[in-house]
């Protein structure tokens, strides 16, 4: 890293114009002169751990006995010599480096306590994977389960961002009313729980994502007319661009206009599917936001690519996704498989129908390695991206043609600030919580907590 001489700028340094805000990557005149990286304030920003959380809901086809068996989602050895060929989980093969498996932990907060309770499993399930508590059955708006996993990290974070956390979704959620079973939507609509009483909204357009993370701020109007003007939120702050600019030095020069560029290519893929889907032509998911795209692996390249830029900004350390709905009708034919994807998850342990919805798993497992590859690839001080971020994958149902929670599937990705060593599969032993394996990763993330959910004792990764 080249250090400047003279006066530095602040980490919190933002363009502005229009009203909207951009935050600024990591640059070196942010380093202070004559100091060392480690020493500085902006390091201890910068060097915080980042926190991903992704629901995989309906649990995995490598769940269930015959799955268990195939290998389908687990690998057969533990320890550092396993094999992915056989998983769900092979175009992780390239980043097994990075990649922590967690076998055979219990999400038994989102089984039935009562009789009046049975049935209502795809409406708990959501409401536990990252609170292992269990919800309270109830249409109203008297919700109640737990302070979710993200959420408690984001209360331990001692410098603020300009956002704390932001949730995303891929299909739609409504967060009104009851579905069924005696459950409020809100139970299955969100992953993320700021209180026990207090779910957090997911997003699902890219385009309301992305005027959070860099065109907040200024009027309805302003806002509005940004719009209208069909131009970049960046041509709002060019003379402030052009002034900063002139400042840099030249690693400092290209870095900022890489990360522009970055933005400004992103907002052109948003305009062309808003421009698509305003077409009048017939669309695939025709209730969808206008900014959501039609095709599933371009939406999730988008959230991806938005997270990676709010990292570089630091304008949130803190993402999650929940990639669908519970007992979704959608159909992932990209995977191979055209059955809708509710229906292939009842597989009743047929041999042809269990392979098949383990080929919608590696499908929804293969999205990531084009996030890992963007993490990796992204500097950031001394390491990168994927160095500093903990990437938690994962779902609180296993076998969902029985609507279990038992042997359910769960995977690290990242290394944390080197407190995820990687290339390890570990077992736990039978009856195990998860909520003990995420007490050890609160504790790897430096939250001081005595318990979490129904956690028994730290389960130690």
């Amino acid at each position: 890293m080249k250090f400047i001489t003279g006066k530095h700028i602040s980490r919190r340094t933002a363009l502005r114009g229009m009203g909207a805000s951009l935050g600024l990557p990591l640059l070196d005149a942010m380093i202070p002169a004559g100091r060392l990286w480690a020493s500085t304030p902006t390091a201890a920003d910068v060097d915080a751990t980042r926190l991903v959380c992704i629901e995989q809901v309906h649990g995995a086809a490598g769940c269930n006995d015959l799955g268990a068996s195939m290998n389908l989602w687990s690998p057969k050895a533990t320890g550092s010599d396993f094999d992915l060929s056989p998983t769900s989980l092979k175009s992780l093969e390239p980043f097994r480096d990075y990649l922590t498996i967690i076998s055979d932990t219990d999400s038994r907060m989102a089984d039935a306590f009562s009789p009046e309770e049975i049935g209502g499993d795809h409406f708990r399930t959501a409401a536990v994977f990252l609170t292992q508590a269990h919800p309270k059955q109830t249409e109203g708006s008297d919700v109640f389960v737990g302070t979710s996993f993200d959420q408690i990290f984001v209360k331990h974070l001692s410098n603020g961002t300009p956002i704390p956390s932001v949730q995303l979704s891929i299909e739609n959620v409504d967060q009104a009313g009851g579905c069924a079973y005696g459950y409020a939507c809100a139970y299955t609509d969100t992953i993320s729980w700021a209180s026990p009483s207090e779910p957090l909204p997911m997003v699902r357009d890219p385009r309301a994502v992305f005027e959070m993370l860099f065109g907040a701020g200024g009027t309805p109007e302003q806002r509005a007319k940004r719009r209208q003007a069909d131009r970049s939120i960046l041509d709002w702050m060019l003379e402030e661009i052009s002034a900063l600019q002139r400042t840099l030095g030249p690693a400092d020069r290209h870095r900022l206009d890489q990360y522009t560029s970055n933005i400004r290519e992103l907002e052109e893929r948003i305009r062309r599917i808003e421009e698509q889907n305003a077409s009048g032509e017939e669309r695939e998911i025709p209730e969808a936001p206008v900014g959501v795209p039609d095709d599933f692996a371009e939406h999730m390249e988008l959230m991806f690519d938005l997270q990676v830029l709010a990292f570089m900004s630091d304008t949130t350390r803190v993402f999650s996704l929940k990639m669908g709905r519970d007992a979704s009708p959608r159909v992932f034919a990209e995977s191979g498989v055209t059955t809708p994807f509710h229906s292939s998850s009842h597989h009743g342990g047929r041999e042809s129908r269990v392979l098949d919805f383990a080929a919608i798993n590696s499908y929804h497992v293969g999205m990531l390695p084009y996030f890992l590859e963007k993490l990796k690839n992204t500097m950031e001080g001394d390491s990168n991206l994927l160095d500093k971020t903990m990437i938690v994958y994962g779902s609180a149902m296993a076998d969902s043609n029985l609507h279990n929670h038992i042997r359910c599937p769960l995977f690290l990705v990242g290394g944390a600030n080197g407190k995820l060593a990687g290339g390890q599969h570990v077992r736990a032993p039978m009856g195990t919580p998860m909520a003990n394996v995420m007490l050890d990763m609160l504790h790897k993330l430096d939250v001081d907590i005595d318990s979490f959910g129904n956690s028994t004792g730290t389960f130690t990764i």
